[in-house]
């Protein structure tokens, strides 16, 4: 009797595409890879009942959820509505206690209110909330993952992942953390798989990590 196959649905970051995941491999006799996009946001819609619109397009039960960044923020709020086998979120955040300080500033102040969104076709600016302020000299190479350039979903996701209010990180979690991410500094971050010269866009350039390890993962109980 064959092994009853495993669904592992895949979240991205802010304004990024599925295109993320692309050297994830996992074998095909357990696994099965599932792609989530990113949808725009409905006037005034809470991250939480967004969350739960983005639960529609879970198609199986028993799951794994894994998102990145932002979409790791996300996928924890999908699972306040559906149950999953697994949820591992990576170069991401649990709690808003592992936020850094310019975020919980930007906060206090409301300071994302001022950042130029209208601006989100122009790529650098985008690619740089997305994936950090260090990378002009790799611009053309992450443009391709880059897939949402709406200003209402930029405005909202920023304002969503600044003001994200969760106190304690929910249990079982698998958080995978890069040692040099920028976006959100491994000194806030607690218990993590630590990645080796991992950044916060790990999840391209790390993808051989992913593959030797997600498996037992996910596995593991």
């Amino acid at each position: 009797m064959s092994e009853e196959i495993i669904h592992v649905y895949l979240m991205p970051g802010m304004a990024a595409s599925p295109k993320i995941f692309e050297y994830i491999k996992l074998p095909e006799n357990q696994f099965k890879i599932h792609y989530l996009e990113w949808v725009l946001p409905i006037k005034n819609e809470t991250l939480s009942d967004y969350a739960l619109r983005m639960t529609k397009h879970i198609l199986h039960e028993n799951i794994v959820l894994l998102g990145v960044s932002f979409g790791g923020v996300l996928v924890q709020e999908m699972s306040k509505h559906i149950a999953v086998k697994k949820l591992i979120i990576v170069s991401s955040v649990k709690a808003t206690h592992e936020l850094p300080r310019k975020m919980l500033l930007a906060k206090t102040t409301m300071a994302y209110k001022l950042l130029p969104t209208q601006l989100v076709s122009n790529v650098e600016l985008l690619a740089k909330y997305a994936f950090g302020s260090n990378i002009t000299k790799r611009l053309e190479l992450y443009k391709k993952y880059l897939s949402v350039n709406d200003s209402s979903y930029l405005n909202w996701a920023i304002k969503e992942m600044v003001c994200w209010n969760q106190s304690n990180c929910l249990p079982n979690i698998v958080h995978i953390h890069g040692e040099n991410d920028a976006v959100f500094p491994i000194k806030n971050i607690s218990n993590c798989i630590t990645i080796k010269g991992g950044t916060h866009i790990m999840i391209i350039n790390k993808y051989k990590w992913f593959n030797e390890n997600l498996p037992n993962i996910i596995l593991e109980n």
